[in-house]
Parts: C-alpha cells; sequence; structure tokens
C-alpha cells in the first residue's frame, strides 16, 4: 500500500468516527519494562569540584555499594551556581532529594516548606544524633547537619612577604595595613589585599567583613537583634576604609565575588586574602609554585581574647518534595558515619561533623596543622547562621558599606541606613 493510499484511508476513518461520534484512540507505544525497585537520588551539590578529581564519587559508589537499591547522580557545579539551582529548586518545588546547603540559607528554605525536617528522619530511621558535632535547628527541629566544617583564616603569599621585606604574617590590624600597603605594586597589577563586595553573591560581608568584628570578639547583634551601629563594626568599618583610601585592596571589589577573589590570590595579583580551608586543593592545583602560609585574621590593636574565627559548612539537606526521603536519609546517615566522615574532612581538608572522627590532614599537612591551631586557639564565629534572609542581609549591608566607601555617604549614614533595612526583618 502506497503513501497516497495510506493518507486516504486514515482521512477517511476520521471522517467515519466523526459522523458516528466514536473516539479515536491514538495508538501508543508499548509499556516501558518494569523497573529493577532501583531508587536514583540527585544530589545537588558544589563539593565535588572542591575535592580531588573522582573522589567524591568514589564515596558515592561506595555508598552504593553498600545499599544495592539506591544509585546517587551528582549535580555539581560551584558555590554560586549549585546556590542560584537549589533557590530555584525551592521555589518551584523541584528541590534535588539530598542538597548541600549554606546555613545562611535555611531559615528561608524552612519558611518555604521546602526542606523535610531531618529530627523526623532521624527518629523514624532510629537514628542516635549524638555523634553530630552541630545541628542546625529552627523551632526545635533540625533542617541541616554539618558534614564538615571549613574556617576561614587569612591566606599569606610568602614569596611576596618576602619580597616586600616583610619576616611575619601580620597578627595585628595596624601590621596588616602595614603589610598591604607594602606589599602593592600596581606597575605589575599587584595589591595588598582583595575584598569581594558583590551584590549578586553577598557573601564576602560574612566572610571578609564582619570576620574581622568576630576576630577580636565583637558581635553585630544584641539580644537577638541587629546591633550594626556598634563601636566593633564602626571600628573594622574604619579600618577597611583606611586600606580603601589607601589603595591597597584589588581593584574592582563592588562586582568580584569569592571564586573571583580565590582567582586572583592564585595568580600571584594579591598578597593576603581571607579564604576556606576548602580552597587550599584548588590553589595547589591551579599553581603548585605558589608558597604560601595560613594565619589568623588580625585582632584589633591591643585586643587579647581569644579570636572568633568564622567559618562555614558543607552543610546537607532533604527536600521535602522528595518521594525518597528514607533513602535520601541513608544517603546522610552513611556521611556522617565516622569512619566516612574522617575520609570525607580529610580529603576536604576541613573538620569533621561527627565527634568521633579524625582528620589525618592534621599530622601530614603542615598548612592545615597550622589551620587547626589558629582553630584550637579561637572559636568558631558566624552570627549569619540560621539569621531569616541572611544572604539579603549580607546585600543589604554591602550596598550601603560600597557607598560609605566610594564617599557617597558617611559611616554614620552607612550603619544607620544598614540596621534600619536589617530591622524590617526582626
Amino acid at each position: 500500500m502506497n503513501k497516497r493510499v495510506i493518507s486516504l484511508f486514515l482521512v477517511l476513518t476520521l471522517l467515519v468516527a466523526a459522523v458516528s461520534g466514536c473516539t479515536i484512540v491514538a495508538p501508543q507505544a508499548a509499556p516501558a519494562a518494569p523497573g529493577d525497585g532501583t531508587v536514583t537520588l540527585e544530589f545537588t551539590q558544589w563539593w565535588e569540584p572542591e575535592l580531588p578529581a573522582g573522589a567524591f564519587r568514589a564515596l558515592m559508589d561506595e555508598f552504593e555499594a553498600q545499599n544495592p537499591g539506591i544509585k546517587v547522580q551528582l549535580i555539581s557545579g560551584p558555590y554560586s551556581t549549585t546556590r542560584e539551582q537549589v533557590v530555584a529548586g525551592a521555589a518551584a518545588g523541584t528541590m534535588s532529594d539530598v542538597v548541600g546547603l549554606d546555613g545562611a540559607w535555611v531559615n528561608d528554605f524552612v519558611k518555604q516548606g521546602s526542606l523535610a525536617n531531618l529530627s523526623d528522619l532521624m527518629a523514624q530511621a532510629g537514628y542516635d544524633d549524638s555523634e553530630l558535632a552541630a545541628q542546625i535547628q529552627l523551632n526545635g527541629a533540625t533542617y541541616m547537619i554539618p558534614v564538615v566544617n571549613f574556617v576561614y583564616p587569612v591566606f599569606v603569599n610568602l614569596d611576596l612577604m618576602e619580597a616586600a621585606g616583610i619576616s611575619n604574617p601580620p597578627a595585628t590590624r595596624s601590621e596588616f595595613a602595614a603589610a598591604a600597603a607594602a606589599l602593592v605594586d600596581p606597575a605589575n597589577n599587584r595589591y595588598g589585599w582583595v575584598l569581594p563586595l558583590s551584590l549578586e553573591q553577598p557573601n564576602g560581608i560574612q566572610n571578609d567583613v564582619m570576620s574581622w568584628v568576630w576576630a577580636s570578639g565583637g558581635s553585630m547583634m544584641a539580644d537577638g537583634q541587629p546591633d550594626l551601629t556598634n563601636d566593633a563594626v564602626r571600628s573594622v568599618a574604619e579600618f577597611i576604609k583606611g586600606l580603601y583610601d589607601a589603595g591597597v585592596i584589588a581593584p574592582g571589589a563592588f562586582s568580584m565575588r569569592e571564586q573571583d577573589k580565590v582567582e586572583e590570590f592564585v595568580n600571584g595579583r594579591v598578597g593576603m586574602m581571607i579564604s576556606s580551608l576548602a580552597h587550599i586543593n584548588m590553589i595547589r592545583e591551579r599553581n603548585p609554585e605558589l608558597n604560601f602560609a595560613i594565619t589568623a585574621i588580625p585582632a584589633e590593636d591591643g585586643y587579647t581574647g581569644r579570636r572568633g574565627l568564622p567559618y562555614a559548612s558543607w552543610g546537607i539537606g532533604v527536600a521535602a518534595n522528595s518521594p525518597h526521603q528514607a533513602e535520601a536519609w541513608k544517603l546522610v546517615e552513611f556521611l556522617m558515619s565516622a569512619e566516612t566522615n574522617s575520609r570525607l574532612s580529610s580529603i576536604a581538608n576541613a573538620f569533621p561533623g561527627n565527634i568521633n572522627s579524625t582528620p589525618d590532614f592534621v599530622q601530614t599537612d603542615e598548612l592545615f596543622g597550622a589551620a587547626f591551631e589558629v582553630f584550637q586557639a579561637g572559636y568558631l564565629a558566624n552570627e549569619f547562621v540560621g539569621l531569616p534572609v541572611a544572604e539579603e542581609l549580607m546585600r543589604l549591608f554591602s550596598e550601603q558599606f560600597q557607598l560609605y566607601l566610594d564617599g557617597s555617604q558617611s559611616l554614620d549614614d552607612a550603619l544607620n541606613n544598614a540596621q534600619e533595612a536589617w530591622m524590617a526583618y526582626f
């Protein structure tokens, strides 16, 4: 039968059906073969790119071997890209089964109803949470578990320091300002410090600005409310303004993001930066010849107390919309087990989330040994964790802070305006 005849036959069939009032049912594909019962978990995170190649996938393969009915599909990307994906998924109700979380996101996601109650999942699984170093809770329920924790010390380019005649990394603000000025070499596009203040990715306010407040025992809060006009915040703002006016901060600060900051340091264009221990592997891989050290964030001159050390966690959560929450919890439990957590914290060069885990880098790597000493001498400090719309608070402060730095408004106006903007969310 040729195509013309077939076409005529179909037309006649439709006409007959229309006249008789019958319904034509289109031909359907053969039913799909029954599945084998395997559950595939989507796991969105930024961790895999920051670990040695293949290391995180190897852990997932081990998990799959221990749980034959579960597969893990890793959705990996840089922090900023992952954040955008997770935020979009939370808003649309399409979040991956398991998600890497920043503590600054949790409050918003819980209000949206995007995260599963991990306290309930732990109870259903009969899980003993006494080994967990921390849990991020709201209203008495856990929504995020820090898998590993990264402190944010100062990274110092030792070769540039030596060339500038600086014998020791700075320990006070005045020493930091002097070192930053000595490192500046505009002819070679080289600067003392790098400060990311992007409004698109505003976590520079947390890691690179407020960290100076915490390093001297200060706070941006009082009785659970914003307190941005206090002397501790004011002195840090004035200190950074002095560095900005002196021209020691790398150009482009107002649009610079965290990954841009690290790029500047990797390529030897800045002598000092505040950054996560998670970036050590990346720095070594990108520039094996870079000679750098780690030190605590300098304290205010005359301060003798313990220093607050900014930190961020690779947090983990389960999506409220996931149809596989029990299986997702198994993956969380695997990552938080003492053995797995020791290995993950070791390859990530981070501090573990299981109190019984011990990373091997403390004894085997000089840089991380130094970071551990900084950690032991101070205390973890990050007042943004758990705050409502934490990233928006950072953005609002950055808007006012940029206007202060470029001379468009006074310090009083900048802090008062930021305080007023923050109070709208409290």
